[in-house]
């Protein structure tokens, strides 16, 4: 039998086998060479007290004669060739999901993706990164894997009660992302093993009966007998199936477009607008750990952030440790940045959204665009930063201390922004009702973390696609459009998820419903 014990070490004690192992036998009462193995089933860091970083652990530990038995997934991934098919517009974490629950349930999965797949995709954004060009289909947002596919792959969510996260991050694990995900409080794979895991996953449908098929663009739904059975694609091609489970993502905007334009019901929703901070993460680092003499056992760290200023929430989204800001943009005429980190986490920078919230009242003369006005306000603003930037991505960039002051900076420190920053007011520019309340943000912010507001940081803009201003609404009890029996929304784009796991948890519950 094995036992489990929870413990509170240093970080050194956490990070060297042999004082940890020395620590758990202790607790456990048996001495250190009677284990024969001792795995790590959960961690956590806890830095909230000055000079007194601990790393709290849940262990397993078997002893000499003991059985071991290895834990196994509880996926059953029959083939399902001739089952019937199901088609699912998007290959994000909510398409992938869904069409692994699919499987799941005797359904034949067929995905359609405007965008590359994963490797093709990756060539396209190394050419943007050199400034060489973006392709509007096939991006940070656009192609195989959805917008997280190369941002950071970050796997917390808050979402806890709609679904197993246990299950969601197991099957990332059996395709190839590391241990650690199993065990880190705060998982995350890394924007470089991460197209390894989505072309596994990929794979395994395809062995199962299921079907890809890239560079398909939605462009109308395919309606019979009042159900939706099928889409149509900007190539003129038709797939059809039993039903359309909508995963297409929020960066989508033709998609709303086209609802609008048929008169499918949409719903305004609140969303978030603002800009990347970036600071050295050496100074992030010093702040948090506050120069623990241990930080050199610790990770790259991390910070979550939130404020109250003026009635809207002001609060950080998407933070890198050891990370990259990149160019998000999916046409020419907007500049959107996001960030990333690798599996290692090991640049010299930290970068976060710092967003602020916005309602439909906020978005002041796009107001008159009904359902669309968010949507509308974001192009605006992406237009916006487009014009202080320059060509080829390169984005408006001002000190943090000058943004603050209202005051342009002669000059920006380091970033790790491949494109390139320039000089620009972006306390001017952007809308007041952001602006504002970032700089008071910023001003908070400080005092919970000293130094934050630091004339080493740079704001790099604009930070636009954390959320969908528009939801594509589905019924409670069924999950399929009010309007449109057959269809399935799901996902980010359709406003039910943020993040990659909450997608991915929305896409097998909708695949559950279907």
């Amino acid at each position: 039998m094995s036992k489990q014990i929870q413990i509170t070490v240093s970080p050194r004690e956490a990070a060297i086998a042999e004082a940890l192992e020395k620590i758990v036998a202790a607790k456990a009462g048996c001495r250190p060479g009677d284990i024969a193995k001792l795995d790590i089933l959960r961690r956590s860091i806890d830095a909230r007290k000055r000079g007194q970083v601990k790393v709290f652990l849940t262990v397993e530990i078997f002893l000499h004669g003991e059985e071991m038995i290895k834990p196994s997934y509880d996926f059953r991934f029959e083939n399902v060739r001739s089952c019937p098919e199901v088609v699912i517009a998007g290959a994000g974490p909510a398409g992938l999901f869904a069409a692994f629950r699919l499987i799941e349930r005797g359904f034949r999965p067929v995905l359609i993706e405007r965008g590359k797949d994963v490797g093709d995709r990756k060539r396209d954004i190394a050419l943007l990164c050199r400034g060489e060009g973006l392709n509007p289909e096939s991006n940070y947002c656009f192609g195989e894997g959805g917008a997280g596919a190369f941002s950071d792959g970050k796997l917390f969510t808050r979402s806890r009660k709609r679904g197993d996260i246990k299950r969601v991050l197991q099957l990332f694990h059996l395709h190839g992302a590391s241990d650690d995900i199993l065990i880190d409080a705060h998982p995350h794979i890394g924007t470089d093993v991460l197209p390894t895991v989505i072309r596994n996953m990929r794979q395994t449908i395809v062995q199962c009966g299921g079907e890809f098929h890239f560079g398909q663009k939605l462009t109308d739904l395919i309606i019979c007998d009042g159900k939706v059975s099928g889409i149509a694609t900007a190539t003129g091609d038709r797939f059809k199936g039993r039903a359309v489970v909508l995963a297409t993502g929020h960066s989508a905007a033709d998609v709303y477009e086209m609802f609008h334009r048929n008169g499918y019901l949409l719903e305004p929703k609140a969303f978030a607008m603002g800009v990347r901070v970036e600071h050295p993460q050496e100074l992030i680092n010093s702040i948090q750990y506050y120069r623990s003499p241990e930080a050199a056992y610790l990770p790259a760290a991390a910070y979550a952030l939130a404020s109250q200023i003026e009635g809207r929430g002001v609060y950080s989204f998407c933070m890198c440790p050891g990370g990259y800001i990149v160019p998000a943009s999916t046409s020419a005429g907007g500049q959107v940045v996001n960030g990333m980190s690798t599996a290692r986490r090991h640049t010299a920078f930290a970068n976060s959204g710092i967003v602020v919230e916005t309602r439909v009242e906020d978005t002041g003369e796009f107001a008159q665009y009904g359902v669309l006005a968010g949507l509308r306000f974001r192009q605006h603003i992406e237009m916006l930063a487009a014009q202080n930037g320059r060509p080829d991505q390169v984005a408006p960039a001002q000190r943090t201390i000058d943004f603050v002051k209202g005051r342009i900076s002669a000059n920006l420190p380091a970033c790790s922004y491949l494109p390139g920053v320039v000089s620009s007011s972006l306390h001017s520019w952007l809308p007041a009702q952001i602006s504002r309340r970032l700089q008071e943000a910023f001003k908070v912010f400080d005092r919970k973390m000293q130094g934050f507001l630091s004339s080493e940081s740079a704001i790099v803009g604009v930070e636009s696609r954390s959320s969908t201003p528009v939801r594509i609404p589905r019924d409670i009890a069924t999950m399929q459009h009010p309007q449109l029996p057959g269809l399935y929304p799901c996902g980010e784009g359709s406003g039910y998820a943020g993040g990659i796991t909450s997608s991915a948890i929305d896409g097998v519950n909708v695949a559950e419903k279907l």
